[in-house]
């Protein structure tokens, strides 16, 4: 006789497996005690790229949901709880007194059995334990052995450079764990990551731990007894909370908007930005814009904007140029030529900037460009552009003219070597044949990354993209 026994089965925050730690939950979609079946959908969370729905893998009722709608959960953290049926035979339960003999083992906690490994997209089989290393919450040298006062009068003072002595910190064959623009800024300033203690979340180096080491090193013997009284000073102000005037408010930093922080900074302070502008005379591509609405000759459902002439007078430039669509591969020390364009366009969301791209746009008729434009900005509208159409891109447009902004100084998504800035189309006066006539003029900026972007380059591909719109029938010529 069999008898039908209920375990606990959890399933925990995937991983996307493109490097991301953590993903707000924007909504669940069961209760507990709601039945689930396998492939169900169970909540909706947003990572630091996209808005992603999550099936379970398995059917079950819904015993808990352990964290509530907006809450910021790591990656690998259980979520949901759901109770599953199974058979006496299979569980093979033990008597209630056995039970608390074997409860006590801490071996399963060490070495957890291989299961599947939840993804984002899809399921597949656990490769490898990628565990992160826990952080250690070790006391320095400096701090263990602070000397009494009378001590500090002493003549001759313990070294300066206590800090080596965290090398101990990351075993032997151990990576340190610290991001790509924080390796490069310690290689610049000579400093060994596994001498450095972290202070990132999960022992992750940051560039302040960086900055801090090398800014210790640096300093003479006789301030490190000044910092240690400073530090004796300053530990009991840690726990204080910041204080914000009357009407502030707050707003936690985290999702689309963390990300877009961290990949700006990391390009603004990586790579060396030129930004070359000019002024040019549109109004031949209005019209033509204009004859393309009226005639339906892209197709009845295309939309058709100036922006899809930028587009390709910009594809058409970087043919002609193709040294624009490069990239820095810094730990290689190479210049990377890219065999197609991924043309990105940013597109402001409800939930921050987002930049996708289209995939090998400079293969694309006028036609097929139009529609894939129309798409990519219909799915950023809704909130639905996947993780997959916001990697691979090598060169970016961003259309400022639609908030009535001539032109700016734009930053480059990280990992491209330029992005084009569209301003607003205004009628201004203009020499025309001769004669101060009112055109429709906008203003193009260009910035690019400096270390393998010469001006020479940058200063044809902008010239080229100018001359385009000016003359579209060009696009047919040099095409």
């Amino acid at each position: 006789m069999t008898t039908e026994v209920r375990s606990l089965r959890e399933f925990k925050m995937p991983d996307v497996g493109e490097g991301l730690t953590e993903a707000e939950i924007l909504s669940w979609y069961v209760k507990p005690g709601d039945t689930v079946t396998d492939g169900q959908v169970v909540c909706e969370v947003e990572t630091a790229k996209a808005a992603v729905e999550l099936p379970i893998p398995f059917n079950g009722v819904v015993e808990k949901l352990h964290f509530p709608e907006g809450a910021t959960v790591d990656v690998g953290t259980v979520i949901i709880s759901v109770a599953v049926a199974g058979e006496a035979g299979a569980a093979a339960p033990a008597a209630p007194a056995a039970a608390p003999a074997q409860v006590p083992a801490p071996a399963p906690a060490e070495e957890p059995e291989p299961e599947r490994r939840e993804v984002l997209v899809g399921y597949g089989p656990r490769t490898g334990g990628s565990q992160r290393r826990a952080r250690r919450t070790t006391t320095t040298t400096v701090a263990a052995t602070r000397p009494a006062p009378a001590a500090v009068v002493a003549p001759a003072p313990a070294p300066a450079p206590a800090a080596p002595a965290p090398v101990a910190e990351v075993p032997v064959g151990e990576r340190p764990l610290a991001k790509p623009p924080v390796r490069k800024l310690a290689k610049d300033l000579g400093v060994d990551l596994r001498a450095v203690t972290p202070t990132g979340r999960d022992g992750v180096i940051t560039r302040e731990d960086v900055h801090a080491y090398a800014a210790a090193q640096a300093a003479p013997a006789a301030p490190v007894v000044a910092a240690v009284a400073e530090t004796a000073v300053a530990e009991p102000a840690a726990p204080q909370a910041p204080v914000s005037a009357a009407g502030d408010v707050r707003v936690p930093i985290k999702g689309v908007r963390k990300a877009t922080a961290q990949a700006m900074v990391a390009s603004a302070f990586t790579a060396p930005h030129v930004t070359e502008f000019v002024q040019v005379d549109v109004t031949r591509t209005m019209k033509f814009v204009r004859r393309l609405k009226e005639s339906g000759e892209l197709g009845r459902d295309v939309r058709v904007s100036p922006l899809l002439i930028v587009a390709k007078a910009l594809l058409t430039a970087i043919k002609r140029h193709p040294g624009i669509n490069a990239q820095w591969d810094e730990a290689a020390q190479e210049i990377v030529l890219k065999g197609q364009v991924n043309l990105g366009i940013a597109a402001a969301t409800p939930r921050g900037l987002i930049v996708p791209n289209i995939k090998d746009a400079g293969s694309r008729t006028l036609s097929g460009l139009a529609t894939s434009l129309g798409e990519l900005v219909e799915t950023a509208r809704q909130g639905k552009t996947s993780p997959a159409d916001m990697q691979g891109g090598t060169i970016t447009i961003t259309n400022v003219g639609v908030f009535g902004v001539d032109t700016g100084t734009p930053i480059l998504n990280p990992g491209e070597a330029a992005i084009l800035a569209f301003g607003a189309v205004r009628e201004l006066p203009w020499v025309h044949k001769g004669k101060v006539v009112p055109r429709q003029v906008t203003t193009l900026a260009l910035s690019f990354d400096h270390r393998l972007v010469d001006g020479e380059l940058g200063s044809k591909v902008l010239a080229d993209v100018a001359a385009l719109l000016e003359r579209p029938k060009r696009l047919i010529t040099w095409g």
